[in-house]
């Protein structure tokens, strides 16, 4: 697991406008951070496509190495820490050029 990664997780119900239940994830985490804390942070998706309409988002496609199902949209303003156990399995890896968007997204939304 590390930071790119694309895995099937299970968001808890919130009551909010949080994502929940179980969806695609991408891990924002280094695999050298990832076994230093019991939980692991993530960009949820989800697949309506409205959301991009909101800033801090982008989309990705599917394909062989996302191995997502439908277009996806990035919620990188959802940023999120969950623990370990609600990480299901590996779906696939961002892009190179997905990874330079994701990055970018985060250091704007965080102002770093």
């Amino acid at each position: 697991m590390t930071f790119g990664d694309i895995y099937l997780v299970e968001i808890p119900a919130s009551g909010g406008h949080e994502q929940q239940g179980v969806r695609p994830a991408i891990v924002v985490q280094t695999a050298e951070n990832i076994d230093r804390v019991p939980t692991v942070l993530i960009v949820p998706f989800t697949t309506q496509i409205k959301a991009a309409s909101f800033p801090f988002t982008f989309v990705v496609e599917p394909d062989s190495t996302t191995n997502l199902t439908s277009t996806s949209i990035a919620l990188v303003f959802q940023l999120r820490a969950i623990d370990k156990k609600r990480m299901k399995n590996r779906l696939g890896s961002l892009s190179t050029g997905d990874m330079q968007v994701l990055k970018q997204k985060l250091k704007d939304i965080l102002n770093i």
